[in-house]
């Protein structure tokens, strides 16, 4: 089972910027940060494999850009030109490659993201 800490979460207002950081035990192959709020089921927004491009919800394409740093074991989430949707706790995840796709199995407890008019 791996670790993850989430940090980095906050209150802005909508156009403004966040960045979200997981310290993780240890990597795996496939990282990747989820979001939720109350009453719709968790959703992905953003995946990043070791070796390979990460890939991004729709909604969030060109505002959102995660990296990893594999020699500190840490996932960040530069959040930009930031909504109302998304508004949402984010969770961090780890999870390795399998069937062609990142499947997700450890989870942090979350960081809550509020973004206000």
């Amino acid at each position: 089972q791996v670790r993850l800490v989430e940090s980095g979460g906050g209150s802005v207002q909508a156009g403004g910027s966040l960045r979200l950081f997981c310290a993780a035990s240890k990597f795996t192959y496939c990282m990747g940060w989820f979001r939720q709020t109350p009453g719709k089921e968790r959703e992905g927004v953003a995946t990043i494999p070791r070796s390979g491009r990460a890939s991004y919800l729709d909604s969030v394409k060109g505002r959102f850009t995660v990296s990893r740093d594999n020699a500190k074991n840490v996932l960040t989430m530069q959040m930009n030109s930031l909504k109302l949707e998304d508004t949402a706790m984010y969770y961090c995840a780890a999870g390795s490659w399998y069937g062609g796709s990142c499947s997700f199995d450890s989870w942090g407890q979350g960081t809550q993201v509020t973004v206000s008019s």
